[in-house]
């Protein structure tokens, strides 16, 4: 008689609902795939999801929960599970779209994608999710609303520069839009403020910024967005995880000889990672000759600025995981350092 070691409920997690997939793994490792089922993305939905999956469940083996981490819409539910003491991992999307590929359906719903997560967890081993520190959460949440106010302050802006040279501008749309913008600014003062006094009332974050904020172009906000946005790095075991969650690693199509698209970054990550990589990376290429050798090499193969510019924010953020990691500062002088070791020793050699 089979027995039963291993237990998934796959679970593809929308704004609105749960689409979840039952699956087993038997002691002759053949993943065996159960019903499945949509449950609304609220308490009653989750209540119901547990009761349906304590009826297809065995005893025997312990039942752990799947999911991507998309956005915000799968937090409430690991919290949820997390509480009352089941077992859930929490995957990175670009890992669930790499497995997917090697699989043979190629039509994608939500039923076939939590069967997808379902297959990966009966087939790995994943690691247990913990919930994210109460400080990454409210540096994200500071962030993020930063990041909205300063949108919301340039749609303004732009709105102003055009009443005031339009032929016949309005002087009361003049004043309320100035008004806007004043207080736009004064909310993000505001959040500065809070965000500084997070950072302070906590040595170990205070620490880890400060080491952040040694790399050329990083400041305290963009260290704060990175560590809130990736829950201090919880998620991530390599460099290359961490660019894909970004949206900065390349992708390429080719096909033989006749197929052969221009190579660009995928986009398919967290959007606030990507944005914030922006301006250090334009500072280093000014002030960092490790970057600057960087964008000059890139420069002289293809031409391209933009391209250029976007490989050095990959390598600023590899850099903020590898001083993250080691806990140590970043040596803005190692190429240079290092370049004068190697011609000491050329010289020797002669």
């Amino acid at each position: 008689m089979k027995r039963i070691v291993k237990q998934v409920v796959g679970v593809d997690v929308a704004q609105e609902e749960l689409v979840v997939r039952f699956g087993s793994m038997y002691d002759d490792w053949v993943p065996e795939l159960g019903p499945s089922k949509a449950f609304e993305n609220t308490a009653k939905g989750f209540d119901e999801l547990t009761v349906w999956v304590n009826k297809w469940s065995k005893p025997e083996a312990d039942v752990r929960y799947v999911m991507e981490a998309t956005g915000v819409y799968h937090e409430n539910f690991a919290y949820f599970l997390d509480e009352h003491g089941y077992a859930v991992s929490i995957v990175l999307p670009s890992k669930i779209s790499n497995y997917v590929r090697t699989l043979e359906k190629k039509t994608v719903t939500d039923s076939t994608a939590a069967e997808a997560i379902t297959r990966f967890g009966l087939e790995r081993k994943l690691e247990q999710w913990s919930r994210p520190q109460g400080v990454y959460r409210k540096m994200r949440q500071l962030t993020r609303e930063r990041s909205q106010l300063i949108e919301l302050k340039t749609i303004c802006t732009n709105q102003l520069h055009a009443e005031q040279t339009e032929a016949q501008p309005g002087k009361k749309t003049i004043v309320r839009l100035k008004k806007r913008i004043e207080l736009l600014n004064r909310q993000e003062s505001e959040i500065q403020t809070e965000l500084k006094e997070l950072i302070n009332s906590d040595e170990k974050i205070k620490q880890l910024i400060a080491l952040l904020c040694s790399i050329t172009g990083v400041g305290v906000l963009t260290a704060s967005i990175v560590l809130g946005e990736t829950n201090g790095f919880d998620l991530i075991r390599s460099k290359k995880q961490l660019t894909s969650y970004a949206g900065l690693d390349v992708k390429e199509k080719q096909s033989g000889t006749s197929v052969k698209g221009k190579p660009k970054i995928s986009k398919r990550g967290n959007k606030y990672l990507r944005k914030a990589m922006h301006f250090p990376a334009l500072t280093a290429i000014r002030h960092d000759e490790r970057y600057k050798a960087v964008y000059a090499r890139l420069i002289s193969r293809h031409g391209i600025k933009m391209k250029a510019a976007v490989a050095v924010q990959r390598k600023i953020l590899e850099m903020m995981f590898t001083v993250f990691s080691k806990k140590e500062k970043y040596d803005k002088t190692y190429l240079q350092n290092n370049t004068t070791n190697e011609q000491a020793l050329s010289l020797k050699k002669d």
